[in-house]
């Protein structure tokens, strides 16, 4: 008997704890930053070195892992189809991005931007197209971390639930942790 009920009151302090958490804190998962990520698909850019080569590119694809690779760090990756206008006539190509960002919470505007944006990793097909491309590179990581230092990758909102109106309030800054944000509501 002593053993049920002692295993009862665990089950119902664990219970309790998970609670008091969503009352702490608010969590975006990997998941749900994924699906706001694909409002980025639409990222598109005309850069190019005057009078050699011009690009116009187009990011799709992209998908985040919170805090695995690199703590702190979010890594996202994604495809980039690229249409090139040059001095050899008009080719395409697609390049396979790896980038690495800072999650960062502005509290001003209740939104998690991903704060200098960095190109750490790029593959390009056909092979033979990664010469000029490499060419664009520097102008293409500038473009992506201007982008993603101005547009959000998540919104928190009143709307979707009671726990993220309570973290857009009391939010105290931004951990990241494997696989998920956290916004907790008093200092840690």
């Amino acid at each position: 008997m002593k053993k049920i009920a002692l295993a009862l009151c665990a089950l119902f302090l664990s219970g309790l704890l998970a609670g008091c958490n969503q009352l702490t804190q608010y969590t975006i998962s990997e998941q749900e930053v994924n699906q706001a990520l694909q409002k980025h698909n639409n990222y598109e850019k005309q850069i190019g070195v005057a009078g050699l080569v011009d690009a116009h590119i187009v990011l799709t694809d992209l998908s985040s892992q919170i805090g695995r690779e690199e703590p702190n760090k979010v890594t996202l990756s994604g495809n980039a189809q690229v249409n090139i206008s040059s001095l050899f006539g008009p080719q395409q190509a697609t390049m396979k991005l790896t980038m690495k960002a800072l999650p960062f919470y502005d509290k001003d505007k209740g939104a998690v931007f991903l704060k200098d944006m960095e190109l750490v990793n790029v593959q390009v097909e056909p092979e033979k197209m990664q010469g000029v491309l490499k060419t664009l590179t520097p102008y293409l990581n500038q473009s992506l971390k201007d982008y993603f230092n101005q547009k959000p990758a998540w919104v928190l909102s009143t709307d979707r639930s009671k726990a993220e109106s309570l973290a857009k309030r009391f939010a105290k800054g931004l951990e990241v942790k494997p696989g998920e944000l956290v916004i907790p509501f008093t200092e840690r």
